[in-house]
């Protein structure tokens, strides 16, 4: 059969792999001058290729529609995906978090890797060729037409990505295409991006906009625990315990992106960012923690008594939002506005605004409809010689390699049934 994929990320290449070791002709097509473009920046250039977990705690990281993922991880889990890099010569490391990344640090390794794959097995890469259309004749697609003309087909894989880093080539045009064959696209949202703030509340639950009180850009959190809570009866929705960033608009880092992947349906008027960043000490330990401090520098102005508690770039932040005069003297300072501060560290509240823009996600949550594709061969139930693998299905996860995992694994199941 002569089989078309579209789509030259981690989902394509798999399934052009696979799909020719079945004995198939596959022809691969990159809308850019390289392969895996989106591949080289992920993990910072790093490229956190999978993680290295069971089946069972891999499910437990996907977002959404879980369950789509069992039977593509079960046939090409997080070990096999290692082996199948180790044995073209890329030799890997598991690193905190049970993150994988290649030995050298550099993606190039990994893309070194599946071009390599990819000659192996003769797949026809046509580089620098877009698609444009899907000819589809009595139910079945029979050709597609590119910038550099048509090509026939007995088989389509459409692997295109969704919506972030327009540049490496997600631009949702194969989302566009699904859709025009009749598939249901999930409206793609952001999955893994920074979360932006309008302001914080101070102790009477009033807005500073964040115009007025500038967010400590660059610094970096450890062992902190980043909350999201209803507006209106304070029920806490998500918690996160970890490392976070903030960013000169908002908040990122590890335990924000998370948390970004959860909130991202949300409706921003009815909830808020807690970050208590004291989670390791109750309140009544905490408020002996500052009495101690407070008494070992009772002469000291309020903002010089507060660097054994906080980083100096978020100490204006608190004090801002405690509203306790900066030079107030600390042996003054009542046991009301002790406890604004306590307050201050373990519930420093944010209103926010939304996500950042969704080219500026790691991944595109929402995609073509999983209730449309087959999970075990990821075939479309409406065109039956159709498949999707990657990330333009409905499927995204959290941050630690699970992403990459899921395109390699749809990709391996998109090829093999074909």
């Amino acid at each position: 059969m002569k089989v078309i994929v579209v789509g030259g990320g981690p989902a394509g290449i798999m399934s052009a792999i696979m799909a020719s070791k079945n004995g198939n002709e596959v022809v691969l097509l990159e809308k850019n001058a390289k392969i895996g473009r989106k591949l080289y920046i992920t993990g910072k250039g790093r490229c956190n290729v999978t993680n290295a977990c069971d089946c069972r705690e891999f499910i437990q990281n996907v977002v959404s529609n879980p369950k789509f993922m069992m039977s593509s991880i079960r046939a090409f889990d997080t070990d096999a995906t290692q082996e199948f890099f180790e044995e073209l010569g890329v030799k890997l490391k598991i690193e905190r978090g049970n993150r994988v990344f290649p030995l050298s640090d550099k993606s190039s390794d990994i893309i070194d890797g599946l071009l390599k794959a990819l000659k192996q097995n003769h797949v026809d890469v046509k580089f620098e060729t877009e698609l444009s259309d899907v000819i589809v004749e009595n139910g079945f697609v029979t050709k597609v037409i590119t910038n550099k003309g048509k090509l026939d087909c007995d088989h389509l894989v459409l692997a295109t990505g969704g919506l972030s880093y327009h540049k490496t080539g997600s631009d949702g045009k194969g989302l566009n295409i699904a859709k025009k064959l009749g598939h249901t696209i999930i409206k793609p949202v952001s999955g893994l991006n920074e979360i932006i703030v309008k302001g914080v509340l101070d102790y009477k639950g009033s807005l500073i906009p964040i115009k007025e009180v500038l967010l400590p850009e660059g610094l970096s959190l450890k062992n902190v625990a980043l909350s999201i809570v209803n507006k209106d009866n304070g029920k806490e929705l998500s918690r996160e315990f970890g490392e976070m960033l903030f960013t000169d608009n908002g908040l990122s880092g590890p335990i924000a992106l998370t948390t970004s992947s959860r909130i991202n349906r949300a409706d921003f008027n009815t909830i808020l960012a807690k970050i208590d960043l004291k989670p390791a000490l109750d309140n009544q330990t905490l408020d002996k923690r500052i009495l101690s401090d407070f008494s070992a520098q009772a002469n000291r102005t309020f903002i010089n008594a507060l660097s054994g508690l906080l980083p100096k770039s978020l100490i204006p932040y608190v004090i801002s939002v405690t509203r306790i005069p900066k030079e107030k003297v600390v042996n003054s300072i009542t046991k009301e506005e002790r406890t604004r501060l306590l307050n201050a560290l373990k519930e420093l509240t944010f209103v926010m605004s939304g996500l950042a823009d969704i080219d500026r996600a790691i991944i595109t949550a929402g995609g073509v409809s999983t209730k449309e594709i087959n999970p075990k061969t990821m075939k479309s139930t409406l065109i039956p010689n159709l498949s999707f693998a990657g990330e333009m299905i409905d499927v995204d996860a959290y941050t630690g390699g699970f992403n990459i995992q899921i395109a390699l694994s749809t990709g391996y199941s998109a090829g093999t049934n074909i």
